[in-house]
């Protein structure tokens, strides 16, 4: 059994330092590894940044991150994930990673996201340049998240994470203005996890959603937002070798 630790939108800033140091302290004793679902900091600043570092730096567990667009903000965004892999965080853009958990190979396959909407109601390639631009921008996120998780099955991982900011599914999003679905998932990104395969789908972005979804070809998503599990992280067991419609269980550690 894979214990994986989650959380996304902590938001952190100079006056937040160490607040959640304690509490990743305790990881080894609940999760393998934990996963953030981006917004990170309030600004994307490098400051910002810095105490987000120093709440993950040499934790016993492999922390791997996502940005989300509050990371973006200060228009920063590789420096950004430079403190942040400085502190030994492993963080993705469409890309994957391999981390070993005793004899399991668990693949983390990453990307921010983007916006556009869901199936039935989403926006299309068509008309102004932006328009055109920002259903591109969403298309080339779910791309590449596909080849990562198509990467790491290559790989031979028993276990594959598909981890975003944006939702991939609108179930998740329950409880948001219905007028902001455009800007806080996409279908695209659900298509991506459901043509290459994955155990598990995190995301954060949608602070009043809903913890638990499921893309249709029945992958299970889970919502981390901090305001919406409410705790530093939410834990969730997977078992190598099952199907991927096998079940996802949360803890609920403080």
């Amino acid at each position: 059994m894979i214990r994986v630790a989650a959380v996304g939108d902590i938001h952190m800033g100079p006056e937040t330092r160490g607040a959640l140091r304690p509490a990743f302290e305790s990881l080894p004793e609940c999760a393998d590894v934990l996963l953030l679902a981006g917004d990170l900091t309030r600004h994307g600043t490098l400051e910002e940044a810095r105490v987000v570092a120093g709440e993950v730096r040499d934790l016993p567990v492999p922390v791997v991150a996502v940005l989300g667009n509050h990371d973006h903000h200060d228009e920063r965004p590789d420096e950004v994930a430079a403190v942040l892999e400085d502190s030994g965080a492993r963080v993705l853009e469409g890309s994957g990673t391999v981390l070993s958990v005793g004899d399991t190979r668990v693949g983390v396959a990453g990307t921010k996201g983007f916006g556009g909407r869901f199936v039935g109601r989403s926006a299309g390639e068509f008309g102004e340049p932006l328009m055109k631009e920002f259903v591109r921008c969403s298309r080339r996120c779910a791309d590449a998240l596909r080849v990562a998780l198509e990467e790491l099955d290559e790989q031979g991982c028993d276990v594959r994470i598909a981890l975003t900011h944006y939702s991939p599914v609108p179930e998740t999003l329950a409880g948001e203005p219905p007028e902001i679905y455009p800007f806080l998932g996409s279908y695209l990104l659900a298509e991506a996890i459901d043509t290459a395969g994955a155990d598990l789908a995190v995301h954060g972005h949608a602070h009043a959603g809903t913890e638990h979804g499921m893309t249709s070809g029945g992958v299970k998503v889970r919502n981390v937002a901090q305001p919406v599990i409410g705790r530093a992280f939410r834990v969730y067991h997977l078992h190598a070798h099952e199907p991927l419609t096998a079940g996802v269980s949360g803890t609920a550690p403080d």
